[in-house]
């Protein structure tokens, strides 16, 4: 994917550095855009590490996160790389990306009715090679939903590229009955926890009515 900018009209925050984020995932881009802050995109075209044996997920979002910040690095040594990977967790299982609508609708009725976990790992990398990685875990509990609705759902087409099969902000937003925790994290961002981090590291400011910095 060839590197974009974006240039939000307005917000609470300007940049003061230039970032970079290493995701193509347009809900990431929404909410870090929602700062009102100017910054690249570029997702890079690696694969993702698979989880290892005995592995915790935090950990594994964490590395996974890593791996990608350190890919986009390369092409901007100047500017602050930001990296996150999304995981749903129940119980020990990792559930990724379904490989299709049948393996969807297992996802989905696993899922029903029970709480799992949302983490999403995080990666700060620094233009003088400094790197800060997080997780954040969010617990979000599914209505019990019948077959049909499940059915329904994953012929719409929108599980299949999203992690446990369900997107809360989108058309799946009907299976959950409660988040406890950050709601961005599980759309994909922890917008608090990472906008803390961009303010102490200087990447950001507030905008105080100024003019945002080109980056």
């Amino acid at each position: 994917m060839p590197t974009q900018s974006i240039h939000p009209t307005q917000g609470a925050f300007r940049s003061v550095l230039p970032l970079v984020l290493a995701s193509g995932s347009p809900r990431r881009r929404e909410l870090l855009a929602s700062l009102g802050i100017d910054f690249l995109i570029d997702s890079g075209n690696g694969d993702e590490p698979r989880p290892e044996s005995g592995e915790a997920p935090a950990v594994y979002a964490m590395r996974a996160s890593r791996a990608k910040a350190r890919q986009v690095a390369e092409r901007h040594p100047k500017a602050m790389i930001l990296a996150a990977d999304t995981i749903v967790v129940l119980g020990d299982d990792i559930l990724g990306k379904p490989e299709d609508d049948a393996d969807a609708l297992v996802m989905l009725t696993r899922l029903s009715g029970r709480t799992h976990q949302v983490v999403t790992g995080c990666c700060l990398l620094t233009p003088d090679g400094g790197e800060e990685c997080f997780a954040v875990s969010s617990d979000v509990t599914m209505r019990r939903s019948s077959r049909e609705e499940l059915l329904a759902y994953a012929a719409t087409g929108e599980p299949r590229d999203k992690a446990g099969a369900y997107a809360i902000q989108g058309l799946g937003g009907f299976l959950v009955r409660r988040v406890e925790g950050s709601y961005t994290n599980v759309v994909g961002l922890p917008l608090s926890r990472v906008l803390e981090r961009l303010l102490v590291d200087g990447v950001l400011a507030p905008a105080t009515g100024a003019a945002p910095a080109r980056s």
